[in-house]
Protein backbone atom coordinates (compact mmCIF):
# COMPACT_ATOMS: atom_id res chain seq x y z
CA UNK A 1 0.00 0.00 0.00
CA UNK A 2 1.37 3.57 -1.14
CA UNK A 3 1.93 5.76 2.27
CA UNK A 4 0.22 8.90 0.57
CA UNK A 5 -2.61 6.96 -0.38
CA UNK A 6 -4.00 6.79 2.83
CA UNK A 7 -4.38 10.52 3.75
CA UNK A 8 -5.85 11.48 0.04
CA UNK A 9 -8.83 9.11 0.33
CA UNK A 10 -9.81 10.99 3.89
CA UNK A 11 -9.25 14.48 2.29
CA UNK A 12 -11.41 13.09 -0.64
CA UNK A 13 -14.21 12.11 2.41
CA UNK A 14 -13.75 14.86 3.46
CA UNK A 15 -14.05 17.41 0.51
CA UNK A 16 -16.95 15.05 -0.20
CA UNK A 17 -18.79 16.74 3.11
CA UNK A 18 -17.78 19.60 2.91
CA UNK A 19 -19.00 19.89 -0.70
CA UNK A 20 -22.58 18.36 0.54
CA UNK A 21 -23.18 21.17 2.46
CA UNK A 22 -23.49 23.82 -0.44
CA UNK A 23 -25.80 21.01 -1.81
CA UNK A 24 -27.69 20.62 0.57
CA UNK A 25 -28.29 24.82 1.18
CA UNK A 26 -29.20 25.03 -2.36
CA UNK A 27 -32.01 22.09 -1.53
CA UNK A 28 -33.39 23.83 1.40
CA UNK A 29 -33.64 27.06 -0.75
CA UNK A 30 -35.38 25.35 -3.81
CA UNK A 31 -37.46 23.76 -1.22
CA UNK A 32 -38.68 26.71 0.55
CA UNK A 33 -39.87 28.58 -2.96
CA UNK A 34 -41.42 25.72 -4.51
CA UNK A 35 -45.19 24.75 -3.24
CA UNK A 36 -44.55 20.98 -3.40
CA UNK A 37 -41.60 21.01 -1.67
CA UNK A 38 -43.52 23.24 0.67
CA UNK A 39 -46.62 21.29 1.01
CA UNK A 40 -45.05 17.59 0.59
CA UNK A 41 -41.73 17.33 1.51
CA UNK A 42 -41.04 20.42 4.15
CA UNK A 43 -44.28 20.33 6.02
CA UNK A 44 -44.85 16.91 6.94
CA UNK A 45 -41.74 15.81 8.71
CA UNK A 46 -41.67 19.17 10.52
CA UNK A 47 -45.19 18.75 12.06
CA UNK A 48 -44.41 15.24 13.29
CA UNK A 49 -40.81 16.23 14.36
CA UNK A 50 -42.45 19.01 16.17
CA UNK A 51 -45.57 16.83 17.48
CA UNK A 52 -42.89 14.25 18.68
CA UNK A 53 -40.52 16.94 20.43
CA UNK A 54 -43.74 18.68 22.43
CA UNK A 55 -44.90 14.80 23.57
CA UNK A 56 -40.80 13.59 24.48
CA UNK A 57 -40.37 17.51 26.14
CA UNK A 58 -43.68 16.91 28.24
CA UNK A 59 -42.97 13.29 29.49
CA UNK A 60 -39.53 14.06 29.80
CA UNK A 61 -40.42 16.66 32.34
CA UNK A 62 -43.07 14.45 33.69
CA UNK A 63 -46.15 16.03 32.49
CA UNK A 64 -47.74 13.31 30.38
CA UNK A 65 -48.62 13.21 27.13
CA UNK A 66 -50.42 16.38 25.55
CA UNK A 67 -53.80 15.98 24.31
CA UNK A 68 -53.58 18.02 21.28
CA UNK A 69 -50.16 20.02 19.97
CA UNK A 70 -50.69 23.21 17.75
CA UNK A 71 -49.45 22.74 14.50
CA UNK A 72 -46.37 24.63 13.35
CA UNK A 73 -47.37 28.03 11.13
CA UNK A 74 -46.52 27.39 7.69
CA UNK A 75 -43.32 29.47 8.11
CA UNK A 76 -42.00 27.78 10.89
CA UNK A 77 -42.85 24.25 9.31
CA UNK A 78 -41.55 25.23 6.18
CA UNK A 79 -38.58 26.28 7.79
CA UNK A 80 -37.95 23.21 9.96
CA UNK A 81 -38.78 21.29 7.09
CA UNK A 82 -35.87 22.62 5.22
CA UNK A 83 -33.38 22.14 8.01
CA UNK A 84 -34.46 18.48 8.47
CA UNK A 85 -33.89 18.18 4.47
CA UNK A 86 -30.63 20.12 4.46
CA UNK A 87 -29.23 17.44 7.30
CA UNK A 88 -30.77 14.42 6.10
CA UNK A 89 -29.01 15.44 2.49
CA UNK A 90 -25.38 16.10 4.60
CA UNK A 91 -26.25 13.17 6.61
CA UNK A 92 -27.26 10.87 3.26
CA UNK A 93 -23.86 12.13 1.68
CA UNK A 94 -21.45 11.16 4.80
CA UNK A 95 -23.07 8.08 4.73
CA UNK A 96 -22.86 7.17 1.25
CA UNK A 97 -19.13 7.87 1.23
CA UNK A 98 -18.60 5.42 4.87
CA UNK A 99 -20.16 3.13 2.94
CA UNK A 100 -18.20 2.97 0.37
CA UNK A 101 -14.59 3.61 1.76
CA UNK A 102 -15.56 0.53 3.95
CA UNK A 103 -16.44 -1.19 0.25
CA UNK A 104 -13.52 -0.16 -1.17
CA UNK A 105 -11.50 -1.63 2.18
CA UNK A 106 -13.54 -4.66 2.28
CA UNK A 107 -12.62 -5.31 -1.55
CA UNK A 108 -9.22 -4.58 -0.59
CA UNK A 109 -9.02 -7.24 2.25
CA UNK A 110 -10.48 -9.68 -0.07
CA UNK A 111 -8.35 -9.44 -2.52
CA UNK A 112 -5.05 -9.20 0.47
CA UNK A 113 -6.91 -12.36 1.63
CA UNK A 114 -7.19 -13.89 -1.99
CA UNK A 115 -3.44 -13.33 -2.35
CA UNK A 116 -2.46 -14.56 0.66
CA UNK A 117 -4.41 -17.83 0.49
CA UNK A 118 -3.16 -18.54 -3.60
CA UNK A 119 0.12 -18.04 -2.18
CA UNK A 120 -0.65 -20.50 0.42
CA UNK A 121 -1.84 -22.76 -1.69
CA UNK A 122 1.12 -22.51 -3.92
CA UNK A 123 3.43 -23.52 -0.70
CA UNK A 124 1.49 -26.15 -0.34
CA UNK A 125 1.78 -27.82 -3.21
CA UNK A 126 5.35 -26.84 -3.45
CA UNK A 127 5.96 -28.99 -0.32
CA UNK A 128 3.13 -31.75 -1.90
CA UNK A 129 5.88 -31.87 -5.00
CA UNK A 130 8.97 -31.65 -2.78
CA UNK A 131 7.03 -35.08 -1.04
CA UNK A 132 7.08 -37.00 -3.87
CA UNK A 133 10.32 -35.60 -5.28
CA UNK A 134 11.88 -36.94 -1.98
CA UNK A 135 9.73 -40.34 -2.20
CA UNK A 136 10.98 -40.63 -5.41
CA UNK A 137 14.50 -40.09 -4.38
CA UNK A 138 14.33 -42.06 -1.42
CA UNK A 139 13.49 -45.05 -3.83
CA UNK A 140 16.43 -44.71 -6.15
CA UNK A 141 18.57 -44.66 -3.09
CA UNK A 142 17.69 -47.84 -2.15
CA UNK A 143 17.77 -49.41 -5.74
CA UNK A 144 21.84 -47.59 -5.75
CA UNK A 145 22.28 -49.37 -2.78
CA UNK A 146 21.01 -52.72 -3.92
CA UNK A 147 23.18 -52.61 -6.84
CA UNK A 148 26.22 -51.42 -4.43
CA UNK A 149 25.20 -54.33 -2.57
CA UNK A 150 25.14 -57.08 -5.63
CA UNK A 151 27.78 -55.25 -6.98
CA UNK A 152 29.85 -55.61 -3.68
CA UNK A 153 29.10 -59.21 -3.76
CA UNK A 154 29.89 -59.98 -7.14
CA UNK A 155 33.24 -58.19 -6.26
CA UNK A 156 33.85 -60.36 -3.31
CA UNK A 157 32.60 -63.51 -5.30
CA UNK A 158 35.05 -62.87 -8.26
CA UNK A 159 38.00 -62.02 -5.83
CA UNK A 160 37.46 -65.24 -3.98
CA UNK A 161 37.83 -66.82 -7.62
CA UNK A 162 40.68 -65.58 -8.73
CA UNK A 163 42.95 -65.06 -5.74
CA UNK A 164 41.34 -68.58 -4.44
CA UNK A 165 40.36 -67.27 -0.99
CA UNK A 166 37.16 -67.47 1.15
CA UNK A 167 34.48 -69.77 -0.04
CA UNK A 168 33.38 -69.99 -4.03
Amino acid sequence: MVAGAFPLVKLGSLVIKQASKPVANAMKRRAKSSPFFKKYVCMPPAQIYHWFEVNFRLNLMGLGRAKHVDKLSDEMATELGAEMLGEFIIFSIAVGTLMYEYNRSATKEEIKEERERQKLLSLEKKIQDLGLETEKQGTQIRELERTVSDLNTRNLSLTARIFGTGKT
